[in-house]
């Protein structure tokens, strides 16, 4: 029976780990408040760069066994195959051979969720936030990752905050994501909460 479940997500630096985790927190506290309800101890690590977090992941399911342990990063492209064989494509990584429920991905960058939920965005950015700067697309996973970063950047350039970079705004907006939004429009974002909810469940 898992009595923990561990998170290893891409994201968080030297410097920006904590504030990361913080926001991943915040963005996915029903997940968190129902595994804490079931009695289960909830971890997230922020794994730094894209392969530091593969790495962590792999050496968590060495010395957490008894731990449900979850991959969560960026798919970087579209996504036409299952998570782990993308994967393997995507970075050449040697995956390992787990069930599809260890990994999940974000497609195709964690920004996607960002402009999943504009309402959000304008609130936070306030006066000067270019709202039809942002793919006008019901499936954001479809957006290219160059395309959704330079609309980000667009949409922001003019406010008080300034233009969207990720170590400034990415923790604050995840917190103030409304998840069902985010879910409603992004596929894999939607995916990740049902399988980890099946899971809490269990």
């Amino acid at each position: 029976m898992v009595k923990a479940i561990r998170i290893y997500f891409e994201g968080g630096g030297r410097f920006t780990w904590r504030t990361i985790k913080e926001g991943f927190g915040e963005f996915l506290d029903p997940l968190r408040q129902l595994a804490r309800s079931r009695g289960l101890t909830w971890d997230l690590i922020a794994g730094g760069s894209r392969n530091d977090t593969f790495e962590k992941f792999r050496l968590g399911l060495e010395h957490h066994s008894k731990a449900f342990n979850v991959l969560l990063a960026d798919s970087e492209s579209r996504v036409e195959l299952p998570c782990w064989k993308h994967l393997r494509r995507q970075d050449r990584w040697d995956v390992p051979d787990l069930p599809e429920d260890h990994c999940h991905l974000m497609v195709q960058t964690m920004e996607a969720w960002l402009v999943a939920d504009p309402d959000t965005l304008a609130r936070y950015y306030g006066q000067g936030f270019r709202r039809k700067a942002l793919p006008d697309r019901s499936d954001v996973e479809a957006i290219p990752k160059d395309q959704l970063l330079h609309s980000l950047e667009r949409a922001t350039v003019g406010t008080q905050k300034g233009r969207y970079t990720k170590i400034r705004h990415c923790s604050d907006l995840l917190r103030l994501l409304n998840q069902d939004r985010v879910r409603l429009r992004a596929h894999h974002c939607d995916l990740f909460f049902k399988t980890l909810e099946a899971r809490l469940r269990e």
